[in-house]
């Protein structure tokens, strides 16, 4: 479940100029938030944009910014906006919002480029419409209504232990998953399941995930080298082309905290419709492991699925 919240609402007279924050303002249906400058019929009514993202601009430019100073609207924690897909609705204190854009052209001349040097607004903002009216203030909670259907990427978690299998050790894994994935929005769990460490078996239950079009499968353990560790060959059984991209920068991400992250065998690849990704046995290393590749592996599924076309920043 995720937690978030309004931290500030802002505006300002003129476009281009940074925003004044403001206890609370009033947002009129198909219009966005009353006497600011960016408010009008059309389809970038309210921005928004997460203090994470101006955390970590700050953290870059060594750049003292303040709430509304890239002119968003309303500035949010606990949310990444930038991973909202269009078409998501939100619930925002009397107010219901829809995304309509993600990120825009940077206007290298406007005043926040003047005074903050560079601008996140081109990636990490987003824009959305009012659909329907009321106040927004700072504190109100920030509710996901619903994503687009054809937004969602359904996901499988195999956890592969012998002693996990027999009822002899209780998993970690699965809620660090689902805890990392759950950030995203888009990533529904569709199964879940323990295996021993057995190629047949192992094999199988990624095959099943495969015919059903599970969109992710995401195995954990059994990459070692214990002679019982199999999973990175069962999964070289069922994958029709690899990934090497996703398992060597695991791996090399791994090794900033651990020279052992070079005996992982673990590797990834592609079966028909299915992303297949070997994750290590360890809860943490799991978690870890996907929070290096969150954001490559979003858009890496929309082009698998033809969602998109293009790799091109």
């Amino acid at each position: 479940m995720i937690s978030a919240k309004v931290l500030s609402v802002n505006i300002s007279e003129k476009k281009g100029d940074v925003k004044i924050p403001i206890d609370k303002g009033e947002f009129i249906k198909g219009l966005g938030l009353k006497d600011d400058s960016h408010a009008g019929n059309w389809h970038r009514q309210v921005s928004l944009l997460s203090k994470e993202s101006i955390d970590f601009m700050r953290e870059k430019s060594n750049i003292d910014v303040n709430f509304g100073d890239f002119a968003e609207n309303i500035t949010t924690q606990g949310i990444t906006l930038h991973r909202l897909p269009v078409g998501t609705v939100l619930k925002i204190g009397e107010c219901i919002l829809k995304v309509t854009q993600i990120g825009k052209e940077c206007h290298h001349g406007c005043n926040i480029m003047k005074k903050v040097g560079s601008c996140i607004m081109p990636t990490q903002g987003i824009f959305a419409t009012i659909e329907k009216g009321g106040l927004i203030q700072v504190n109100d909670e920030i509710e996901i209504i619903s994503i687009p259907e054809e937004s969602v990427f359904t996901y499988s978690i195999i956890i592969v232990s012998d002693k996990g299998s027999q009822g002899l050790r209780q998993d970690g894994c699965k809620e660090k998953i689902v805890n990392v994935l759950g950030k995203e929005i888009v990533y529904k769990l569709v199964n879940y399941v323990i295996v021993p460490d057995e190629m047949d078996k192992i094999e199988e239950i990624i095959r099943k995930n495969v015919s059903e079009k599970v969109n992710l499968i995401l195995t954990s353990g059994g990459t070692g080298f214990s002679k019982r560790d199999v999973t990175p060959e069962a999964t070289k059984k069922v994958i029709e082309r690899e990934t090497p991209g996703i398992s060597e920068y695991i791996r090399a991400r791994s090794l900033e905290k651990t020279d052992r992250a070079i005996l992982s065998r673990a590797i990834s690849g592609i079966a028909d419709e299915s992303l297949i990704i070997n994750l290590p046995g360890s809860p943490i290393a799991v978690q870890e492991s996907l929070e290096f590749i969150a954001d490559p592996l979003k858009h890496g599924l929309e082009i698998l699925l033809k969602r998109d076309a293009e790799c091109a920043r």
